[in-house]
């Protein structure tokens, strides 16, 4: 635990402008925050912390059944976005996505030129 409160130390007066503590435990994440000028980022490294990460696919819980232990869930996102892929998917193979709304058009006289271009009429 010394060795890591003197790196953090170390890297501070190398010029480092923030250090991430992630896992480490919240004791000496505490002492590094109070010893040191610059911010500390904790992941799973408890509040004393200057900042905070958590990763968006823990917070919103896209992994069905696990978390990190350090981590919170926020909701449960995982089954719907599921679905929605299964469901789009379906689509795709039933041909009932894309619709012509959801393609991009040329005018109708772009078109006709473009027509006559590709018969060699015009250059």
């Amino acid at each position: 635990a010394k060795a890591l409160v003197d790196m953090a130390q170390a890297l501070q007066e190398a010029g480092c402008f923030a250090i991430v503590l992630e896992l480490v435990p919240e004791e000496v994440a505490a002492l590094i925050t109070e010893r040191l000028s610059i911010p500390t980022i904790g992941i799973g490294a408890g509040a004393q912390c200057d900042g905070q990460i958590l990763v968006l696919h823990d917070l919103i819980g896209m992994s069905p059944g696990w978390s990190p232990r350090h981590a919170k869930r926020y909701a449960e996102v995982g089954e719907l976005i599921r679905q929605c892929v299964a469901t789009y998917a379906q689509e795709v193979r039933d041909g009932k996505f894309p619709t012509r709304e959801h393609a991009t058009h040329m005018a109708p006289e772009e078109l006709q030129r473009l027509h006559q271009l590709l018969r060699g009429e015009g250059s």
